[in-house]
């Protein structure tokens, strides 16, 4: 696989040093991980992460989130009768995603439906870091106090 260099996006930018590392980073994950997921944005600040957990029950998944990552658990229960089968295409192995999130981006809620874990995820920026209009004042309202 060709490796790519975000280094250019470094020199014009102040602070978006992680990020570069991060997009770099994306392109050497390998694409095997159990089970599959979608990862979808919504709305302006919103996301959605999906995962495939057919054949999980609700209390054989886990959800948490620590120092910005959120963590996805699944431990199968062990089945008490022997099953013999002709063919398994459903994988029911145990597994455990991690999701790094960004700055300021939060697990809203999340459910089991039709065998979709469905996460919903949003970005809440505190109020200093919103966008605000400065105005533009006369000379002398913008001397600095000594």
């Amino acid at each position: 696989m060709r490796n790519l260099d975000f280094s250019h996006l470094s020199s014009n930018a102040v602070g978006f040093e992680r990020m570069a590392r991060e997009l770099e980073g994306l392109f050497e994950h390998k694409a095997t991980a159990y089970p599959p997921y979608n990862i979808e944005k919504r709305e302006q600040d919103g996301y959605r992460i999906t995962l495939a957990v057919a054949g999980f029950e609700r209390e054989e998944l886990e959800l948490e989130t620590e120092n910005g990552t959120l963590k996805v658990k699944g431990r199968k229960a062990p089945v008490a009768e022997e099953r013999r089968f002709l063919h398994q295409g459903i994988a029911e192995r145990d597994f455990e995603l991690a999701f790094k999130l960004s700055q300021h981006v939060e697990v809203r809620g999340a459910r089991l439906e039709h065998g979709l874990l469905i996460i919903d995820l949003a970005r809440e920026l505190p109020e200093a870091l919103k966008p605000r209009a400065i105005p533009i004042g006369q000379a002398e309202q913008l001397a600095l106090p000594s």
